[in-house]
Order: structure tokens, then C-alpha cells, then sequence
């Protein structure tokens, strides 16, 4: 867990990876339950016997239950100790380069982009990848906007 004291001090650290989360492992209990929130129940992510026949092996996560993890992969990665608030107000983009398939185990990096001024605060621009362990390619790549005041 990497920690800034300010915002100024997370500034400073505009264009540099800011570390790693822990490894989480992404089980059906996960799928199932984020099938049911969203009403996505696509038989890829749901049907282990029927999913164990296609070129994953078995079920696949939802793209965006991957995104919906970067919350808590960006908690274990770094902090600021002044910070009052912080707002998730959306995404540049986001991209899911390659499946996560059930039972693998993904982690969350960071990169900030940019911090720039706002009327409300500062707006932070973070490039987060979220690995899976064994593959070459990222389960989400995307740029979260934050709303950050001290």
C-alpha cells in the first residue's frame, strides 16, 4: 500500500505506477450473485456444465464484474491521508482484452495519469489493469475519473 500524506504529494506522483493489489481468486458465488443483480444470465457466465465444453473450460466472468472489482483492487494499492472525499464520476474508457475465467485470480495495478484542477476539487485520471495470474493479457484495462478533495 503506497500512502501520500496530500494531494500534492499524490501529484508528484503524476505518471508513475503506483503498485499492485493482492491477488483475489473470482469465484461462481460471484458470478451468480452479479447475474442476478444485473439480470445478465448469458449462459457462459452461468452454466458450469455447459461452459466446461467451450475453449475457457468452464464459465467466464462478466466483463463488467471485473470492472465493478477495481473499487476494491484500488483500495489495497494506495491512500492519501487528507483526502475528505472521493467521488468515482465515471470512465474514459474501458476495455476487456482477454475472459476471467472462473477460479483464476486477478489483481488490480494503477497508474496515475493525471491529477488536474477542478472547481470541486481535483480530478484524478488512473489507469488501472486488472491482471490475471497465467495470462499475458489484462482480464480490464481502463481509466477511472475520480473527484478527490482534502
Amino acid at each position: 500500500m503506497r500512502s501520500f500524506a496530500t494531494l500534492a504529494d499524490f501529484a508528484a506522483a503524476t505518471s508513475q505506477h503506483l503498485g499492485y493489489s493482492t491477488w483475489h481468486e473470482i469465484t461462481q458465488e460471484q458470478v451468480d450473485g452479479f447475474a442476478d443483480v444485473t439480470g445478465d444470465r448469458q449462459w457462459i457466465h452461468v452454466d458450469p456444465a455447459r461452459a466446461a465444453g467451450t475453449q475457457f473450460g468452464g464459465t467466464i466472468a462478466h466483463g463488467y464484474l471485473t470492472l465493478a472489482l477495481v473499487p476494491v483492487l484500488m483500495s489495497e494499492i494506495f491512500r492519501i491521508e487528507s483526502l475528505a472525499m472521493s467521488i468515482n464520476i465515471g470512465l474514459n474508457r474501458a476495455r476487456f482484452p482477454a475472459p476471467v475465467v472462473v477460479g483464476s485470480r486477478v489483481r488490480g495495478g494503477a497508474e496515475l495519469v493525471s491529477l488536474k484542477n477542478s472547481p470541486a476539487g481535483k480530478l484524478s485520471t488512473i489507469r488501472v489493469t486488472v491482471q490475471v495470474e497465467g495470462s499475458k493479457n489484462a482480464g480490464c484495462v481502463a481509466e477511472t475519473l475520480t473527484l478527490l478533495a482534502e
